[in-house]
């Protein structure tokens, strides 16, 4: 009898444990919320419900309901969320290459503060040595980190890009469950195609300057998914002519919004995830993490950012995309990662309020290029992409705050601390 109910003992403490590790899958919701909301609200989304397709907008919001031992449990809610047609990602890609060179550290046993030393060997490529950025001079994970996260620096995620390699990009996403994802390239920088398959060689050193890791030159031979991404009526080429034909990004960087919206939820909620699908971090890698994410450039040391150029709003264009130059309330903290290029805006975000406790994610894409030439730096952001980005946001913060909940969340975990 006595070994009877110790093994019912064990079992219903195994069942508890299993229960309480299970992922968090969210609710799809098929009520068409998104679309009442702008409807209900002509003067703001107009143009972009007429318009849908031709902008490529779509958008996910997910609803956070909390129980009582303050487990998040998700509700999705799609605008016109499809794989096809293409956006262009820009910058967001670098959210998913900061996360993988933090893990990949892990795996290596090496600080995220170690030196990195970044040599070249094939065309194209160039050395960093030192990072005039840094307090003493040191180029380093942590700081390449910082800046992708604050205001997106495009030569920090090249870098981040060289110490990965092209090949490993792919199948650690792929593993984690973005096998379609392609972050086949650097960004804002001219390379053939072999030169971004190929990436530099890499050594991390320590405080005296010995090498405690070192990695060769990479070169990938990852076969490219066959896509038929063709974007406008015009480009401007390299040689500044205009070439009437639509422009060919099947060999541009891929990323579906739902991924990025994935990503996402699994460095904020990791425990809501699979196991597969979380990146190898330390908690103290998403302090870090969170920080910098949420951190503003007028908050920030180790860049000083002019201010005048890296405004508050730079990179926050959920609610406040319009408002250069103009401080955001601190109890508003957006966990984000944006990107923008060729007429593309999309923002990935989560958004907390501090004081009013409430939360949401919300991830969106719109491209603002009415004349439909790329690469003339001629687009519609300000005139149709961030008031769309900034309507939304705000829409989805209002309704959020009327919106009641049988919990109140604990929202300490994000209640950061930040340079300044």
């Amino acid at each position: 009898m006595f070994k009877t109910i110790k093994i019912f003992c064990f079992a219903l403490i195994l069942f508890s444990l299993l229960h309480a590790c299970k992922t968090v899958k969210p609710v799809i919701s098929t009520e068409n919320f998104l679309e009442s909301l702008m409807v209900a609200n002509p003067a703001a989304f107009e143009q972009v419900l007429k318009n849908r397709d031709s902008m490529r907008v779509q958008i996910i919001y997910t609803r956070i309901d909390r129980d009582k031992k303050n487990r998040p449990h998700f509700t999705d809610f799609y605008f016109n969320v499809k794989k096809e047609p293409y956006f262009y990602p820009a910058s967001s890609v670098k959210l998913p290459v900061a996360l993988l060179a933090l893990e990949k550290l892990n795996k290596l046993g090496i600080p995220r503060n170690t030196t990195m030393i970044t040599e070249k060997n094939y065309g194209g490529q160039t050395v960093v040595y030192n990072d005039p950025t840094t307090a003493d001079g040191r180029p380093t994970v942590e700081h390449y980190v910082k800046k992708i996260l604050t205001v997106s620096d495009n030569d920090a995620n090249n870098r981040l890009y060289e110490f990965l390699g092209q090949q490993y990009i792919h199948d650690e996403l792929s593993r984690k469950g973005y096998p379609e994802t392609q972050i086949i390239r650097r960004l804002s920088i001219s390379m053939t195609e072999d030169q971004h398959r190929t990436t530099n060689p890499i050594s991390f050193r320590d405080t005296s300057g010995k090498i405690i890791f070192q990695q060769p030159h990479l070169s990938s031979s990852y076969p490219y998914l066959v896509r038929n991404d063709w974007i406008g009526k015009g480009f401007i080429n390299d040689a500044d002519v205009l070439v009437n034909e639509p422009m060919d990004f099947s060999r541009k960087n891929r990323i579906y919004l739902t991924d990025l919206h994935q990503v996402l939820r699994s460095v904020l909620f990791p425990e809501s995830v699979s196991k597969e699908q979380r990146f190898n971090l330390t908690e103290d890698d998403y302090r870090f993490v969170y920080q910098y994410m949420s951190q503003l450039p007028s908050e920030t040391t180790y860049p000083e950012y002019d201010t005048k150029e890296f405004y508050d709003s730079y990179c926050k264009f959920f609610m406040f995309g319009t408002q250069k130059h103009k401080a955001l309330p601190k109890h508003i903290r957006i966990f984000n990662k944006p990107g923008w290029s060729y007429g593309f805006l999309t923002d990935v975000a989560y958004i907390v309020d501090l004081e009013k406790n409430i939360e949401f994610m919300l991830s969106a894409t719109i491209y603002a290029n009415a004349d439909g030439i790329l690469n003339d730096d001629k687009y519609d952001y300000d005139k149709i992409g961030l008031p769309f980005l900034e309507q939304i946001g705000q829409t989805i913060y209002h309704y959020e705050l009327k919106r009641e909940r049988k919990h109140q969340p604990d929202l300490s975990k994000f209640k950061v601390q930040y340079d300044k």
